[in-house]
């Protein structure tokens, strides 16, 4: 299918990016302001991700635009309360189109963990931080999907808007036993796969190894293999994603636009902005704002 190979450090992505950045160009690019409305010719994403349940606590106006993203880690564990709350944020903005994909934290959208609860599952909880019944009550639902009612809601599936198109994914290297989580290297690299070339937007919740995952540790976080795939075959031209709250910004390898869209901090303080930026369509397509 492509000519991506699981790289040799692929288990140790702080490794693999020393070895690799000797040949790669990452240059960060300043958050702007949100410049005035753009011609009708070109699209405004605007771009948050890592929310976490904490909307109410918003503190910022969410930027008007044509295409709202969320890149997961909407909620706290999955609950259904919180994906009703956040369905209900979502219907307050302005924007004509929503796109969202899960994250880690919900729980209640990875089938592998609901009904019935997995042994997995019940393994790890200890290691999610969460009340016990908490995070069974989020994993018994079913259906959870269709909660969220505002948004288009993307799990290994493109979506076509004005033209552009659009993937989401919502897996992520194996992060405490969390939801989405699957082994680094060739597990990584069967998701990535399934990920179409000539996109103009990728969404996926973890960030490629070199690109917004610089944990505070100093630890890379980032996936080796969608580095890779982004690279060598899909080549979108821009990548959304989030889970690393310390990663966010905005970097480029000079061919790609890289955002980690992540609105906590790494306090758990949502008050990163959202990140704007606008997409030339193709041609023949307009917006009639």
């Amino acid at each position: 299918m492509s000519d991506v190979e699981v790289h040799p450090l692929s288990s140790n992505p702080t490794g693999a990016w020393k070895e690799l950045s000797l040949s790669q160009r990452v240059a960060k690019i300043t958050v702007p302001a949100v410049p005035k409305c753009p011609p009708n010719n070109k699209a405004r994403i605007v771009c948050m991700s890592d929310t976490h349940a904490l909307t109410p606590h918003i503190r910022f106006k969410i930027p008007d635009g044509d295409i709202f993203i969320h890149a997961g880690d909407f909620t706290r564990c999955g609950l259904e309360d919180e994906v009703v709350d956040f369905n209900k944020w979502l219907e307050k903005l302005p924007h004509k189109h929503k796109i969202v994909i899960a994250g880690n934290h919900e729980l209640s959208f990875d089938r592998t963990f609901t009904h019935p609860l997995s042994p997995n599952f019940v393994k790890t909880i200890p290691s999610l931080g969460y009340p016990r019944n908490e995070l069974v009550d989020a994993v018994s639902k079913v259906n959870i999907r269709d909660k969220l009612t505002n948004c288009v809601y993307l799990q290994d599936e493109l979506t076509e808007i004005y033209g552009l198109k659009i993937y989401g994914t919502p897996w992520q290297p194996e992060f405490h036993g969390w939801a989405f989580n699957v082994r680094r290297g060739a597990d990584c690299l069967r998701k990535w796969e399934k990920i179409p070339e000539n996109l103009d937007i990728l969404i996926s919740h973890t960030p490629p190894v070199g690109h917004g995952d610089l944990c505070c540790s100093g630890v890379r976080a980032g996936c080796v293999e969608l580095l890779s795939t982004v690279q060598k075959r899909v080549k979108p031209k821009y990548h959304v994603f989030g889970h690393i709250h310390e990663g966010y910004g905005i970097t480029t390898d000079g061919s790609i636009i890289y955002i980690n869209a992540s609105t906590c901090n790494i306090n758990y303080k949502p008050v990163n902005q959202p990140i704007v930026f606008d997409v030339t369509l193709p041609e023949g397509q307009v917006i009639e704002r």
